[in-house]
């Protein structure tokens, strides 16, 4: 994987019609301007007490690549030498497209910070042939990778959580329970702007309705993400985390929904559900944010104020 240096925009295509190598062709042009340097103005420049670099994971058929955020002498010099720092695995959000990279911002700095170590699953995206099954699957197997192996990490198996936003949220949700049912013990999930549903319920919540077409047209990607995520005849719940039969027991959560989203009600919803269950969980709302908002701190302005929270939720859960 490499970042580009210069590039534009595609325009959005029309997800209602869309072919499979179109889908291919708009993924590729977005995610270069993604990772490129003109998009640095919304997606904000690297923490300069970060190292970031690209690895692969070898696992069972398949390689992961994965983007690794380590504390720098240019930050904390003691965490540098330290070889059980905490581990944070992020998942990016997208579904259809996105890469690790947009994320640089907000995981540099939770490197630098916290200090800890930031794995950053660039998981197989939503696409003909790649269900929600397969994103779900790298997620948790990145996370078991590395606690396995966390001695060649430089991690503390011990001090482990997960994060993800959007789609990449859902994964990070679907991770934690699967860490709880392999005797996993995370210290905590962070999950921003989740979607949980992508069962035929997936549309019925309120703010899906409010928000389906602004402050973005986001009704007809959901959609797009819902016929991708499930092809036809598997139980879409088995990847909806609000459908999950038992959320006890899980790693104590932060859920943070900017109001201004289709999504909105998802992760109300799923707070719900894990405070009834008795996990522990904090919903925090940002009036006014929209979708991504976390990704974009060159628009958003409530983005450093929802990244100063979950450093100080991660903090508090990883360094005890």
């Amino acid at each position: 994987m490499s970042e580009s240096t210069t590039t534009t925009r595609p325009p959005e295509p029309d997800f209602s019609v869309i072919t499979t190598e179109e889908l291919r062709a708009y993924r590729d042009a977005e995610n270069r301007f993604r990772a490129s340097s003109a998009a640095r103005t919304i997606l904000g420049e690297p923490d300069p007490g970060a190292a970031i670099a690209w690895q692969e994971i070898a696992l069972p058929g398949r390689d992961v690549p994965v983007r690794v955020y380590r504390p720098t002498p240019a930050g904390d010099d003691e965490a540098v030498a330290r070889t059980d720092l905490p581990l944070v695995v992020h998942v990016h959000g997208g579904g259809f497209v996105g890469t690790a990279v947009q994320c640089d911002w907000t995981n540099s700095r939770l490197a630098a910070r916290l200090p800890a170590v930031v794995v950053s699953v660039e998981h197989r995206l939503l696409a003909p042939g790649s269900p929600l099954a397969n994103a779900a699957d790298d997620g948790w197997d990145v996370l078991n990778h590395v606690v396995r192996h966390a001695a060649q990490w430089g991690v503390d198996p011990a001090r482990a959580a997960v994060f993800g936003e959007s789609c990449g949220a859902l994964i990070s949700a679907l991770t934690a329970i699967r860490a709880r049912e392999a005797g996993l013990e995370l210290r905590a999930q962070v999950l921003v702007n989740p979607a949980v549903d992508v069962t035929e319920t997936m549309f019925d919540h309120p703010s899906i309705a409010e928000y389906a077409y602004h402050p973005t047209r986001a009704l007809p990607q959901l959609r797009f993400v819902q016929r991708l995520a499930v092809p036809p005849g598997v139980d879409a719940r088995t990847v909806s985390p609000l459908y999950a039969d038992d959320l006890s027991g899980l790693a104590p959560a932060l859920v943070l929904v900017p109001t201004q989203d289709a999504l909105a009600d998802h992760g109300r919803r799923y707070a719900e559900r894990l405070q009834a269950a008795g996990t522990s969980v904090r919903l925090t709302e940002y009036p006014g944010a929209r979708h991504a908002f976390l990704t974009l701190p060159g628009v958003e302005p409530q983005a450093e104020a929802a990244q100063t929270e979950i450093l100080a939720f991660l903090r508090a859960a990883l360094t005890e």
